[in-house]
């Protein structure tokens, strides 16, 4: 029974050794295709949440493909600052209607605001003693609160 086993082991080591070493088809194994990434985020709309679990990138012998990776992140950068870009340009839509709608039309002025009554102009005399805004002759209200003619 020992040479039974003995010949039947040694065969079968024969027949394994010719097919890895050289008695096959195509003489060995052959060689593996790289890992790609399959399924890139798409370029013809803007990337949303199913797009990103969906990516799966490919894997190497010391852990991911730099390039796929830094495409997927260079997207991923690009769609943020975009959509960034947005929310700010909407929220500052947002504040200026919010600001007109709470303020009415007259809130907005092009210049200081005016505290007090608006001095009329007259006609320049040519003599050059006009008195000052705050003496009894300036146009307006008298010192005791009283309309001028």
């Amino acid at each position: 029974m020992f040479w039974f086993l003995l010949i039947a082991m040694v065969v079968v080591v024969a027949a394994v050794t010719l097919v890895v070493v050289g008695g096959g088809d195509g003489g060995g194994l052959r060689d593996s295709e790289p890992d790609r990434l399959h399924d890139p985020l798409p370029e013809d709309r803007p990337v949303t949440r199913a797009d990103v679990d969906a990516v799966r990138l490919p894997v190497t012998v010391r852990g991911y493909r730099m390039n796929d990776v830094d495409d997927v992140l260079d997207r991923l950068g690009a769609e943020l600052a975009e959509r960034d870009a947005r929310i700010a340009e909407l929220e500052a839509a947002l504040a200026g209607a919010h600001a007109s709608a709470m303020g009415g039309p007259g809130l907005i002025q092009d210049g200081p605001p005016v505290l007090g009554p608006v001095p009329e102009a007259g006609p320049a005399s040519g003599t050059g003693d006009r008195e000052s805004a705050d003496g009894p002759e300036a146009p307006g209200k008298t010192p005791e609160g009283e309309e001028r003619p």
